[in-house]
């Protein structure tokens, strides 16, 4: 088996994917969704993060990614860069995603990365604009970012298109494609239900309407 297989097994035992296919929830953005990731569930369930953890390391040295800070996106991301820096023994900071009122007002936190290769870690993208926010940041303050990795990410277009602009390479630790054939196999829904979350996959902008 695949740590993306394994990795979306994980997600679904914890229900840190949902799916609502006749109830859509909206998005901050106001996107109407048949489906939300929670992966900030993770933590509290060991065994699955664990299966996490180890799927970043094994895609680490599948892509042969070298790096010399570990960093996590405020919030969500930081146990994740946390846990990875601990494990690869390598320093670890956090990106703000918006500057305190007090103090150094620092974007980023835990320590120098100017001139130092970050690999940039998310618990999960949408279009990616927090964490471009943060290769911005990281970069601002010396810091070199060509990669951002993700356990999950809804793979829309605009995303790619935006990590690609940036000159950021996003690599995430299973797909939807790997997430919706499990679902379906544990029979967590139909497969209309899954035709249906294909579609809003496809256009998500304009399925709601």
């Amino acid at each position: 088996m695949s740590f993306a297989q394994e990795v979306a097994q994980a997600l679904l035992q914890i229900k840190a994917v949902g799916f609502t296919p006749h109830n859509p929830i909206t998005f901050k953005s106001g996107i109407k969704s048949p489906v939300y990731v929670d992966n900030r569930r993770l933590p509290f369930h060991p065994d699955q993060w664990h299966v996490v953890m180890r799927a970043f390391d094994a895609l680490i040295k599948e892509q042969n990614l070298l790096f010399d800070v570990v960093a996590g996106i405020e919030t969500a991301g930081i146990p994740h860069s946390a846990a990875l820096s601990f494990v690869s023994n390598k320093p670890s900071v956090f990106v703000r995603k918006a500057v305190k009122e007090h103090g150094t007002k620092k974007m980023v936190e835990g320590g120098d990365v100017l001139g130092k290769k970050v690999l940039l870690i998310e618990d999960h993208v949408t279009t990616g604009g927090s964490s471009l926010s943060g290769v911005e940041n990281i970069r601002t303050e010396g810091g070199i970012v060509t990669d951002c990795l993700a356990i999950t990410s809804y793979e829309f277009k605009e995303g790619a298109e935006a990590f690609k602009k940036a000159g950021v390479t996003l690599h995430t630790l299973t797909t939807f494609s790997a997430i919706l054939d499990e679902a379906l196999t544990q029979k967590t829904f139909t497969q209309d239900d899954k035709h249906i979350v294909e579609a809003w996959l496809k256009d998500p902008m304009n399925w709601g309407k």
